[in-house]
């Protein structure tokens, strides 16, 4: 099978079932995630990073925060039905092929009045061990 047709059923996973995050893991297997944000990313680059090294990525919505743990994760390749430039900047300099319907300056708040408060405190850094430090901390501090 060739590799935009593996891409392309994740695509299709993530919009047929209404997920936010679906991965495709190193050994194939299939994930799909429901929760908003990057919580998800988070849980797995912290707890499960075995699932997301090599792994593709189909997402709702990929910030610079997102995208950290995904550099971090070691993944191999991410779509995102939108993606804000510094996200797919980052994904870039790190060597991950990245790919989005839109791209965007930075992604809103799911109110839409403002910046996504992840987009905002990972915005002026460049290091994604410490944009994951500060995705932490705002957890720890709710």
């Amino acid at each position: 099978m060739h590799y935009f047709c593996r891409m392309k059923e994740l695509i299709d996973i993530l919009h047929d079932e209404g997920l936010t995050l679906v991965v495709k893991s190193a050994d194939g297997y299939i994930h799909r995630f429901t929760q908003r944000g990057v919580k998800d990313l988070l849980t797995l680059v912290t707890g499960y990073p075995e699932v997301l090294t090599g792994a593709l990525i189909a997402d709702k919505a990929v910030g610079k925060a997102a995208a950290a743990c995904m550099v971090k994760g070691n993944v191999r390749h991410v779509y995102a039905d939108v993606m804000s430039d510094p996200a797919f900047a980052l994904l870039k300099v790190h060597s991950i092929e990245a790919e989005y319907g839109e791209l965007v300056d930075h992604i809103i708040n799911r109110a839409g009045t403002d910046w996504c408060p992840m987009e905002r405190l990972s915005h002026d850094l460049d290091d994604p061990d410490a944009i994951i430090g500060k995705i932490k901390e705002f957890f720890n501090n709710q």
